[in-house]
């Protein structure tokens, strides 16, 4: 086993203990557990989380879930046309009783951001978060400060008011690892709500089940889990395969590819899994890969969709066939991972 690889006793380890800060989040948001899931995939992949959906249905609320659970600071920034980037990023101020210059933190200070509406901000704002985003780190008047380890940024959309919006240019859509939607509830989930928390804070009952320093600390652990060569041939394939399509004006990047390897990574651990599958990739080839892409202006017209060329592109590219475990790594049958 390569020194950066995983144990499969260290893999147990953080899917039990993911497993505690799921159940405790599915506690409050009831009915969305594929999405609870992957916004935890993100959060142990290092990546972040682009919200798209209607108003009322838990944006916030998972958000709150995940910070109480994991006891870690959390902040919200309502983004609004006239939001400046140093209402984000901090700005410097002088101190008159010391005669010196301090910086004051803005609410990118925080291991989880809840950015509302990131769309109703100005271009000048949203770069401020999403610098922030890439480098983990921001710099105000030469000065370079360091964000909070663990750092995941939950930016929401309203994809149905438009009017007044500043939308995400394609780069910037790049630097999220997965674009979700929660959607509304089934009406058993919406019942339940209704009977468990329509008379107080749903947040009010949630006790932390671990905190940051543990998930700076399993977020190492997936990093190591192993992909086999095969199966990184097979997730370059799909990720290209996306540049060669028909309807595709502009494909995934290799950034993408890097995404996509560090959430199966991810997926796999909480899984329980110390090595990647192809099912893990497949799992997660259209929320990380189908916002990046851009559909050639005769696909829209068409309605194509970049999920439906997702799927295509999944069912064209040859899954590798399974291997024989080698090295004495004990591998679960059909696995190439």
């Amino acid at each position: 086993m390569a020194a950066n690889e995983r144990s499969s006793g260290e893999v147990e380890q953080l899917a039990a203990e993911m497993e505690r800060v799921e159940r405790s989040v599915r506690s409050v948001l009831e009915g969305k557990p594929e999405v609870i899931r992957l916004v935890l995939v993100s959060l142990l992949a290092g990546g972040h989380v682009l919200l798209e959906d209607v108003p009322g249905v838990g944006k916030t609320l998972l958000a709150k879930a995940i910070g109480t659970t994991i006891d870690c600071s959390v902040s919200r920034v309502q983004f609004t046309p006239d939001l400046l980037p140093t209402d984000v990023t901090g700005v410097t101020v002088y101190q008159q009783e010391s005669g010196a210059f301090r910086f004051r933190p803005g609410a990118v200070f925080a291991n989880i951001v809840l950015g509302d509406e990131i769309n109703r901000a100005g271009p000048k704002t949203q770069s401020a978060l999403l610098e922030a985003m890439e480098e983990r780190q921001v710099t105000v008047d030469g000065t370079t400060h360091g964000l909070p380890d663990p750092f995941l940024v939950i930016a929401t959309q309203n994809p149905v008011e438009l009017e007044g919006t500043y939308p995400l240019p394609e780069a910037q859509r790049d630097r999220f690892l997965m674009r979700l939607s929660i959607g509304y509830p089934s009406a058993e989930a919406e019942l339940e709500v209704l009977e468990v928390h329509g008379a107080g804070d749903r947040l009010g009952s949630l006790a932390p089940v671990t905190d940051a320093s543990a998930i700076s600390r399993l977020r190492r652990v997936a990093e190591g889990v192993h992909a086999a060569p095969a199966l990184r041939r097979y997730l370059v394939d799909v990720v290209r395969a996306t540049r060669e399509h028909p309807a595709v004006e502009l494909g995934a990047s290799p950034r993408a590819s890097l995404s996509l390897l560090r959430a199966a990574r991810a997926l796999a651990a909480i899984s329980g899994r110390d090595f990647v599958i192809p099912d893990d990739v497949k799992a997660l080839a259209l929320p990380v890969l189908a916002h990046r892409l851009v559909l050639a202006p005769e696909a829209q017209m068409r309605e194509t969709s970049a999920t439906g060329v997702i799927q295509e592109v999944l069912g064209s590219v040859a899954v590798p066939s399974p291997e024989r475990p080698s090295g004495g790594r004990r591998r679960a049958a059909g696995a190439q991972g």
